[in-house]
């Protein structure tokens, strides 16, 4: 039976260039992969899904919050990696699960973990509920050499947690940050009063 996977990690963790490593390894061995995005990532493009290294593909397919997976197209692909999948509704989850168990597809979808504020996203609560793997990718913090676990966002250069939670960016407003680094440079992340 096939899987589906959660690969997480950090901002700057490599994960689309992980995601597109496979999708290469997968179209190399004339293999049909589908990859998949939300339709609200438009960062490089309607369709690009691009890593921070300038490596890019068209997404075969933008998802909403409450999209309707073609299942007879991905019930042929031999392989579905979603990149950005943290912005997934719920909904979406539940579809890719049902496209691993039922269609016998595997299905690996990268994002992270955390909002900015340190809170689960939803679409990646419910990736760690159902997924059959769950994956760190690692990578360091930006101020020192411990590994990154948070995401810290910047507002005009200085760590903040203002903003909505969803606010679209890349090196220029997010940084992997340890717990260490995180706390101290957003002391008020934590609610230490009472401890």
């Amino acid at each position: 039976m096939a899987k589906l996977y959660f690969r997480y990690g950090s901002v700057g963790s490599a994960k689309t260039l992980n995601l597109l490593a496979v999708a290469h390894s997968y179209s190399q061995q004339n293999k049909t992969v589908l990859v998949v995005k939300p339709a609200l990532d438009t960062r490089y493009g309607e369709n690009a899904v691009t890593s921070r290294a300038g490596l890019t593909r068209d997404a075969d397919f933008l998802v909403s919050t409450v999209s309707d997976l073609p299942q007879e197209r991905l019930s042929v692909a031999d392989c579905i990696l979603v990149d950005e999948a943290q912005f997934l509704s719920e909904l979406v989850i539940e579809k890719l699960r049902h496209i691993a168990t039922e269609l016998d597809v595997p299905v690996i979808c990268y994002g992270l973990r955390s909002d900015f504020r340190t809170r689960l996203f939803p679409g990646s609560r419910r990736l760690m509920e159902l997924a059959d793997e769950i994956t760190e990718v690692k990578t360091t913090c930006a101020y020192c050499n411990r590994k990154a676990v948070f995401n810290l966002k910047l507002v005009s250069g200085q760590p903040s947690l203002a903003g909505p939670v969803v606010d679209l960016g890349s090196e220029e407003k997010y940084l992997p940050t340890c717990a260490k680094c995180y706390g101290s440079r957003l002391p008020e992340a934590w609610n230490t009063q009472e401890i």
